[in-house]
């Protein structure tokens, strides 16, 4: 990333996350009072005097510890500040110095970075002159503020920018096409995002559920940006029962919603359900380019040649609408046949922008209804007089035709399957829209 990046870090439910929201503008990271609710790193954009800059909010901080999430989200704090370029301390004004406020104190003085120590919460006057207990940390620069009423981050923001480097070229990445992982729990995204990235970006545990926020990462391939959305594990709606869950599952729909591509991982050790099937139709709906990928091939068992056949003609047989969507094998731990996903995903965003001219398909069009003529319909033949692509990325075609309302759903599927034989738009939902001439 070329934006410079601030970086929050602290001990658990001190409010980074309402001081990330706080700074991005955004309701992005899940703001919840259970301990631990933010894990990985979370990325957002925070613009302030003109000054562009990444914020990412890390998981709170806890000392050494057996559990495989306490030292998932330890490394992810790590990893924070070693790309940062500024580090907000945050501490709860509220509950005063705790042991892990010193802990996490010691880590940051050892770093060759601005630190700005954010005493939060507060929010009137007593809470403001005892934030200045606070400088026992011996960190110089203290800032009370109030993350949810946005009390002080104003002042703090003018000494954030101020710490920035002047020179840094910056980049939008805005135009940056992004690409979501989605499926069910423990599938594997988290996994494939780092094998990508080739570090460990995402926490990675053998626990189902691990990432709950939708994270994104900038992503360069082969010289072109691209925005990596590691989702939380799709479940069932009757299975979703934490509340936390529950927004996570909001928020992998939001992802689903603004993704270029959706890539829906599957479990090659596990069967195929009616939940992948959801997440499929899901991404149809929203008109995004999609790729199946099956992960963990590499644990499939006595594989012979027929074997990756045979398994595609299970899942196109049970989602034979689907059958214009690509199916690729990986497997994210080895690394093996990874890059094919970037080349498919490079792929299918050209087919997403193909533009067609209207005479060309109108010509083609009539060319195929004139070997296999419309319906008649309550003694009137039907006609399409002619065909025009009125958007792109994604694809959207108009039909000018009498009575549109009597075409039969068999018909508009031939008509697709046509365009797709001529056309392409692997991978791509197509829509069509009939109208009256």
């Amino acid at each position: 990333m070329t934006k410079p990046v601030v970086a929050i870090v602290g001990r658990p439910n001190v409010g980074k996350s309402t001081l990330f929201n706080r700074l991005i503008g955004e309701r992005e990271a899940i703001v919840h009072d259970e301990f631990g609710v933010t894990r990985d790193r979370h990325y957002g954009s925070c613009n302030w005097n003109g000054r562009d800059f990444q914020v990412v909010d890390t998981g709170g901080y806890l000392p050494d510890n057996e559990d495989a999430f306490t030292a998932g989200v330890r490394e992810q704090i790590l990893l924070g500040i070693g790309e940062a370029t500024v580090i907000l301390f945050v501490v709860d004004v509220e509950m005063g110095i705790h042991a892990l406020d010193d802990l996490v104190a010691d880590l940051l003085r050892k770093q060759n970075k601005p630190v700005i120590l954010v005493a939060n919460k507060a929010d009137n006057q007593d809470r403001m002159l005892t934030a200045s207990e606070f400088y026992q940390l011996g960190i110089e620069a203290l800032y009370p503020i109030s993350s949810i009423s946005g009390i002080g981050t104003g002042d703090l923001l003018d000494h954030v920018v101020s710490l920035l480097p002047e020179d840094l070229e910056l980049d939008d990445e805005s135009n940056a096409p992004r690409i979501a992982f989605i499926g069910r729990p423990n599938v594997g995204k988290s996994s494939l995002v780092n094998a990508l990235l080739k570090t460990e970006r995402c926490i990675v545990t053998n626990v189902a559920g691990t990432t709950r926020d939708s994270i994104d990462t900038p992503f360069d391939y082969e010289g072109e940006p691209y925005v990596l959305v590691d989702t939380a594990g799709l479940r069932k709606r009757a299975k979703v029962k934490e509340n936390i869950e529950f927004y996570s599952t909001i928020r992998t729909e939001k992802a689903v919603r603004e993704c270029d591509v959706a890539v829906l991982i599957l479990d090659a050790t596990r069967s195929f359900d009616d939940q992948d099937i959801r997440v499929l139709r899901m991404a149809e709906k929203f008109n995004k380019g999609i790729i199946i990928l099956v992960n963990k091939w590499d644990l499939v068992e006595d594989k012979e040649t027929q074997t990756w056949k045979l398994f595609e003609e299970m899942i196109y047989k049970k989602v034979p609408q689907f059958d214009f969507v690509p199916l690729l094998s990986v497997s994210a731990m080895t690394g093996q046949r990874v890059n094919k996903l970037m080349n498919a995903v490079k792929e299918l965003i050209e087919e997403r922008r193909k533009t067609i001219p209207t005479h060309e398909l109108t010509e083609f069009v009539i060319k195929f209804v004139g070997e296999r003529p419309l319906p008649m319909k309550r003694g009137r033949q039907l006609r399409i007089q002619y065909v025009s692509q009125v958007k792109s990325n994604p694809p959207v075609f108009k039909f000018f035709m009498n009575h549109p309302e009597d075409l039969p759903p068999n018909y508009r599927r031939f008509i697709e399957n046509k365009i797709r034989e001529r056309y392409g738009f692997r991978g791509v939902p197509i829509t069509m829209v009939f109208r009256q001439k």
